[in-house]
């Protein structure tokens, strides 16, 4: 596996890592024995980078990986989220009536200890802001992370879906390692002002969803595949109408990975790496199988031809739907 930096600085990680969520949150089928394997397997591969949150099942998945993580704990570069909060059992996620953003100093406190607690680690190696509440400074928050770093709680800090201007006045608190976005060949906004403004000051790129939520592997061929506790029903790309517009895409990915000779994730994932060496995706599974496939894309090259085939594959004002329902989008960009 080859290896990146996390942010200036900072460790060397595996370049593309795994995310964790799906294995206890959002998709159908949770099964957490092979959810174990799959943590397992990924380490055996040089996969260190793990990516969690304690918005994951109200904490389940953080109390999922801890095993794992005790046993290898010299082998996982750990990272974890705070800001997300629930009225209720969390079962609901972002989209519930009960979901609010909380970015406050006192939060951040509590919310690490708690995740220290489920991990039964005693430091978090990057810690995020998973959302920004607009109506606290950015200053604060970052002011109470820093206190944590320097409390040996965090190792690093890391932003998620923030703007530009958000992601300077924070690194002018503490140092900022990584900002963690949506990017993939579905999801570019990231690219100008904000990619941009992360290599002027150092800091990673970690992009989650990198295969659009599933519908890049080829796997996804309609809408009857998403059963009723499977949050993309939701989703505005995969409503019905926009999920037909956005398979025909995944069709023209699909002839360019066949030509170059890899399955369509492993083409979406080979692109995102070609995008510089600040970029980190961190495809989500909970199956040893695709996992495998995920980090075999780290091997690919691709000539520069390939990569503009793959981009034009997938014209961004072709992408038909939202990435998040209405109150989703609400919680990004701030």
């Amino acid at each position: 596996m080859i290896r990146r930096r996390m942010g200036a600085g900072g460790p060397e990680v595996s370049a593309i890592g795994l995310g964790c969520m799906g294995m206890s949150f959002g998709y159908a089928g949770r099964d957490d024995a092979e959810s174990t394997r799959t943590l397992h397997r990924a380490l055996d591969l040089g996969v260190d980078h793990l990516d969690t949150a304690d918005m994951y099942g109200a904490g389940a998945n953080e109390r999922l990986l801890a095993p794992v993580v005790q046993a290898r704990r010299d082998e996982v570069f750990l990272a974890t989220k705070f800001g997300n909060r629930f009225r209720g059992d969390g079962s609901g996620g972002t989209s519930a009536p009960g979901a609010y953003v909380d970015s406050s100093a006192a939060w951040a406190r509590e919310a690490c200890d708690a995740s220290l607690d489920r991990l039964g680690v005693d430091r978090i190696d990057l810690y995020y802001l998973h959302r920004r509440d607009p109506a606290t400074p950015i200053e604060e928050t970052v002011d109470a992370m820093a206190d944590l770093v320097r409390a040996g709680k965090v190792r690093l800090l890391g932003l998620s879906e923030i703007s530009p201007a958000t992601l300077r006045a924070a690194h002018a608190v503490h140092p900022i390692a990584a900002v963690q976005m949506e990017y993939s060949l579905f999801t570019r906004e990231v690219e100008g002002e904000m990619l941009d403004t992360c290599r002027e000051l150092g800091v990673a790129l970690v992009a989650y969803s990198p295969v659009g939520r599933g519908l890049l592997t080829g796997a996804i061929t309609g809408r009857d595949q998403l059963a009723a506790d499977d949050w993309r029903a939701g989703v505005p790309r995969f409503a019905e109408g926009n999920i037909e517009a956005n398979l025909r895409l995944v069709a023209a990915v699909r002839e360019v990975a066949g030509e170059i000779g890899c399955t369509p994730a492993q083409a979406a994932l080979a692109w995102l790496l070609a995008q510089g060496e600040d970029v980190l995706p961190i495809p989500g599974t909970k199956r040893v199988r695709w996992l495998e496939e995920n980090v075999a894309a780290a091997d690919l090259r691709l000539t520069d031809e390939q990569q503009a085939r793959l981009r034009a594959a997938v014209p961004a004002e072709a992408i038909a739907g939202e990435r998040y329902p209405e109150a989703g989008m609400r919680t990004v960009g701030h």
